[in-house]
């Protein structure tokens, strides 16, 4: 398992564990950030991190992916 933040560009990764407190985890289960499910990182920039989750693409800051472990 690694931090999504350090995931490769364009490789599809399964969820395995999201971290932090609760209002977190809620906040990225609603943008669609779920246990088992696939996500691929598209791109990085400034310190933001954008992602392909459930076929939509979300900006996510650097800290919030080094909770996501893949």
């Amino acid at each position: 398992m690694m931090p999504l933040a350090y995931a490769d560009l364009n490789e599809e990764y399964v969820i395995k564990k999201i971290g932090g407190n609760q209002e977190l985890k809620l906040h990225l289960e609603n943008l669609g950030f779920v246990t088992g499910g696939r996500i691929m990182v598209m791109n990085s920039l400034g310190g933001n991190i954008i992602v392909n989750v459930k076929d939509t693409r979300v900006a996510i800051s650097e800290e919030m992916a080094k909770k996501i472990m893949v």
